[in-house]
């Protein structure tokens, strides 16, 4: 089968801040190159149904790629398919790649976290056995930071910058009365802690950095955590504390379950959400120590507030969307587009590919030397990777007194 002139993208798994400016960024390299954008409508899962969308009609000049980059969450909306086994199940292949010739696809490209890997890292395999000259590259995307072989993932940024503003000023709001109160504010992280982490940007400015950070690479130990939350209420009237959501106990059970929360699972086997961790410490400091304390689920706005975006980040994305459909022009196929780190300072990053199937289902933790010794906060070294992934301020376009985004698919 001729190879055609379109290149198709899809996104997948949760939205982020900058998951639409790595889509701008492969719409952008394909117009530069002389091709055709096509958009998958809702993932893989949608275009087994037969759902796609023009690109080029749809964003039509600079300015709407633009705009698209400072809109939140996933423009040609999203899924979470696990592709099975061909070879215990094979029409879905068949189906897909009877759509990817029918659009004539050149290339295929997918924004998204682990498991979307795992999908780039089938229909690659797949395509090699059934003599395919199309190539299939990954571009990353999480907010959760946990993707291996790359430096950091888009969306990391501009939700750690969100984050960090936000503990900040709620240790701000937490600290006007002159009474003893501990804020367990529950960030997300399932099975990372990076955006917990995060948390400690707060005193970068001079700010209410946590007096505690809490992480999932770390058994929470509750008799600990009181002794030092007691220490603490004794030295100052307000105590804040970052919480993952996925901290757990001794015997690996995440402490949200002691909440009564039950999260169902999706498509990968993942937990599809977690909540209930800050409940359950902000109950149990409350009973043991007598003092106020109060539960702040922070949820889903660390993903959609591209109203405080890291320009690096939307740069990145950009750049890593560009990087994706250049290396299929190339001829790369199985692969992910991905950061590596240059320099701290200045900071500097390049633009490489590198095997998707190693990344696929794989998750990189925060690393020991970014804990501190007591497991209940970071180090200089995780601020110092930290500190330019949140740097920068995007010039947004505002009606009516709001951010402006790009008008959603129908």
């Amino acid at each position: 089968m001729a190879l055609g002139n379109n290149v198709l993208v899809g996104q997948s798994g949760g939205p982020t801040a900058a998951i639409n400016a790595s889509l701008a960024g492969v719409v952008g390299a394909a117009r530069g190159a002389g091709l055709h954008a096509i958009g998958m409508r809702y993932g893989i899962q949608g275009l087994l149904d037969g759902r796609a969308v023009d690109l080029d009609e749809r964003l039509q000049g600079p300015a709407q790629l633009g705009l698209l980059s400072h809109t939140p969450s996933s423009y040609l909306g999203s899924c979470r398919y696990k592709l099975p086994d061909p070879a215990a199940d094979e029409a879905p292949y068949r189906r897909l790649f009877e759509r990817f010739g029918k659009l004539g696809a050149r290339a295929v490209l997918y924004i998204g976290g682990n498991d979307s890997m795992d999908t780039i890292a089938k229909l690659s395999r797949y395509g090699a056995e059934a003599g395919s000259e199309i190539r299939f590259v990954g571009v990353p995307k999480t907010i959760d930071n946990d993707l291996v072989l790359t430096d950091h993932t888009p969306g990391y940024g501009s939700a750690a910058k969100f984050i960090a503003a936000t503990v900040d000023e709620l240790a701000c709001d937490a600290d006007v009365y002159d009474l003893k109160s501990v804020t367990f504010v529950e960030i997300m992280g399932r099975d990372a802690g990076w955006l917990a982490a995060s948390a400690s940007l707060a005193g970068e400015a001079g700010g209410h950095e946590p007096d505690l950070v809490l992480l999932p690479e770390v058994t929470l130990d509750e008799q600990g955590l009181l002794q030092r939350l007691a220490e603490l209420i004794a030295e100052r009237n307000t105590v804040v504390v970052a919480v993952s959501e996925g901290v757990r106990t001794a015997d690996g059970t995440p402490v949200c379950e002691r909440a009564g929360s039950t999260a169902r699972l999706d498509a990968f086997g993942h937990a599809a959400a977690l909540s209930g961790t800050s409940r359950y410490l902000a109950d149990l400091a409350r009973r043991e120590l007598g003092c106020k304390a109060r539960a702040v689920e922070l949820c889903t706005t660390q993903r959609c507030a591209s109203h405080l975006a890291s320009q690096t980040d939307l740069t990145e994305a950009a750049g890593l969307g560009a990087c994706g459909v250049n290396a299929a022009l190339e001829g790369a196929t199985g692969v992910m587009s991905a950061l590596a780190r240059v320099s701290d300072a200045p900071y500097e990053v390049r633009y490489e590919v590198v095997d998707v199937s190693r990344v696929a289902n794989a998750v990189k933790a925060v690393p020991p030397e970014m804990i501190r010794e007591d497991g209940m906060g970071v180090t200089e070294a995780y601020l110092r990777y930290a500190r330019p992934l949140v740097a920068g301020e995007p010039s947004l376009s505002f009606v009516g007194g709001v951010p402006a985004h790009v008008a959603p698919l129908a």
